[in-house]
């Protein structure tokens, strides 16, 4: 029996062979011009091609994304407890977190720019940026959502206030910050491209501006495919994860 992540995975790809395959037939059928929409035979000739070009610039965006992510989920998570854990800190933080989340992340993207420069770094605090608001959500509503009388029992246990935050409030808020992992791994995917769309000389970011200045709609394509994939593997990645780290939820489906 195949793992449920790798079923997973293996039936977004069978999906994602079908649409090409219909793409395919029905770019050729109704005779759309290839500036228009490319065929999707002629984006896989096109990354075969230059398959080790995509593959730095691919890697590029990864690793911004990760390190992205990765920020987003450490502060996310100290946020978020610090919020559940007091009316004060709520009062004053929560209502400034969602002000900044209100912002457009375009809109700021020149600004890390300027503060950080031309490298990776503005891409990672976008990413950081646009990522971290549904981690600080799911950590807030899991901590929460935690049953009072499981609390209860902790506490006439004599659990001390760390012990029952480490073993009984944290494992019990995992799912929750799971599922805002999930979709904060896309977010910053985006925050990543949103990065390189404003300066960058890597990444797929710049693949694709640098192809939209010459009309090279076969390389754009190419790009999102890989983006596409990049997506669907850290998602899978994250699914594994949060089968690894709550057990006693094996059999939920995803």
């Amino acid at each position: 029996m195949k793992h449920p992540v790798v079923s997973s995975i293996l039936a977004g790809l069978a999906s994602s062979v079908v649409l090409l395959v219909l793409w395919e037939v029905l770019a050729r059928a109704s005779g759309v011009r290839p500036i228009v929409l490319p065929l999707p035979s002629a984006v896989l000739v096109e990354l075969g091609a230059e398959w080790r070009w995509y593959l730095g610039h691919a890697g590029y965006t990864t690793m911004t994304t990760l390190a992205g992510f990765a920020l987003s989920v450490v502060g996310g998570v100290l946020i978020g407890t610090a919020v559940a854990s007091s009316r004060r800190c709520e009062r004053f933080v929560y209502p400034l977190v969602v002000a900044l989340n209100s912002v457009p992340k375009v809109a700021v993207a020149p600004l890390f720019v300027i503060w950080m420069g031309t490298g990776a770094e503005p891409k990672i605090a976008i990413a950081f940026l646009i990522a971290v608001f549904a981690i600080i959500v799911d950590t807030l509503h899991g901590l929460r959502s935690v049953p009072q009388d499981v609390l209860d029992v902790a506490r006439v246990l004599k659990g001390r206030p760390l012990a029952v935050f480490w073993k009984v409030r944290l494992p019990g808020a995992l799912p929750s910050i799971a599922a805002g992992m999930k979709v904060a791994v896309s977010l910053a995917l985006v925050g990543a491209i949103v990065g390189e769309f404003v300066s960058s000389q890597r990444g797929l970011g710049y693949v694709i501006m640098s192809a939209q200045g010459t009309f090279d709609t076969v390389r754009v394509f190419a790009a999102l495919l890989l983006l596409a994939l990049i997506g669907l593997l850290l998602y899978g990645a994250l699914v594994w994860a949060e089968r690894a780290l709550t057990p006693w939820r094996a059999n939920d489906k995803h």
